[in-house]
Protein backbone atom coordinates (compact mmCIF):
# COMPACT_ATOMS: atom_id res chain seq x y z
CA UNK A 1 0.00 0.00 0.00
CA UNK A 2 2.72 2.60 0.80
CA UNK A 3 5.03 2.19 -2.26
CA UNK A 4 1.14 2.46 -4.31
CA UNK A 5 0.38 5.92 -2.44
CA UNK A 6 3.84 7.29 -2.09
CA UNK A 7 4.20 6.40 -6.07
CA UNK A 8 1.09 8.12 -6.77
CA UNK A 9 2.38 11.09 -4.59
CA UNK A 10 5.81 11.21 -6.79
CA UNK A 11 4.23 11.22 -10.09
CA UNK A 12 1.87 13.63 -8.94
CA UNK A 13 5.00 16.21 -7.72
CA UNK A 14 6.87 15.14 -11.15
CA UNK A 15 4.06 16.37 -13.00
CA UNK A 16 3.54 19.71 -11.05
CA UNK A 17 6.91 20.76 -11.19
CA UNK A 18 7.12 19.40 -15.01
CA UNK A 19 3.94 21.78 -15.65
CA UNK A 20 5.39 24.58 -13.92
CA UNK A 21 8.67 24.18 -15.96
CA UNK A 22 6.46 23.94 -19.12
CA UNK A 23 4.29 26.92 -18.44
CA UNK A 24 6.96 28.90 -17.48
CA UNK A 25 9.84 28.23 -20.13
CA UNK A 26 7.73 27.61 -23.63
CA UNK A 27 4.44 30.02 -22.50
CA UNK A 28 6.26 32.68 -20.37
CA UNK A 29 8.05 34.17 -23.94
CA UNK A 30 5.36 33.06 -26.30
CA UNK A 31 3.74 36.18 -28.01
CA UNK A 32 1.52 36.81 -30.73
CA UNK A 33 1.93 40.43 -33.04
CA UNK A 34 0.55 41.60 -35.83
CA UNK A 35 -2.93 41.97 -34.83
CA UNK A 36 -2.62 45.68 -33.18
CA UNK A 37 -4.23 45.98 -30.24
CA UNK A 38 -5.46 43.20 -29.62
CA UNK A 39 -1.86 41.22 -29.24
CA UNK A 40 -1.67 41.25 -25.50
CA UNK A 41 -5.66 40.21 -25.39
CA UNK A 42 -5.35 37.13 -27.59
CA UNK A 43 -1.96 35.65 -26.29
CA UNK A 44 -3.47 35.54 -23.25
CA UNK A 45 -6.17 33.89 -24.31
CA UNK A 46 -3.80 31.33 -26.46
CA UNK A 47 -1.77 31.10 -22.55
CA UNK A 48 -4.97 30.34 -21.07
CA UNK A 49 -6.21 27.40 -23.10
CA UNK A 50 -2.96 26.06 -23.18
CA UNK A 51 -2.48 26.07 -19.33
CA UNK A 52 -5.90 24.94 -18.67
CA UNK A 53 -5.58 21.98 -21.37
CA UNK A 54 -2.50 20.84 -19.77
CA UNK A 55 -3.92 20.93 -16.35
CA UNK A 56 -6.77 18.82 -17.65
CA UNK A 57 -4.50 16.27 -19.22
CA UNK A 58 -2.83 16.06 -15.69
CA UNK A 59 -5.97 15.74 -14.06
CA UNK A 60 -6.58 12.72 -16.72
CA UNK A 61 -2.71 11.32 -16.09
CA UNK A 62 -3.36 11.19 -12.28
CA UNK A 63 -6.78 9.81 -12.45
CA UNK A 64 -5.57 6.88 -14.39
CA UNK A 65 -2.23 6.53 -12.03
CA UNK A 66 -4.92 6.52 -8.99
CA UNK A 67 -7.19 3.99 -11.02
CA UNK A 68 -4.21 1.70 -11.55
CA UNK A 69 -3.14 1.62 -8.24
CA UNK A 70 -5.88 1.12 -6.15
CA UNK A 71 -7.08 -1.66 -9.01
CA UNK A 72 -3.64 -3.28 -7.93
CA UNK A 73 -4.23 -3.09 -3.97
CA UNK A 74 -7.46 -4.41 -4.44
CA UNK A 75 -6.68 -7.46 -5.98
CA UNK A 76 -3.41 -8.26 -3.84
Amino acid sequence: MKIGLFGFLFAMWILIIAGGGILVTILGPFSISGYGDFDLLLTSILKAIIAIILVIAWILVLSKLKNWIFKKEIKS
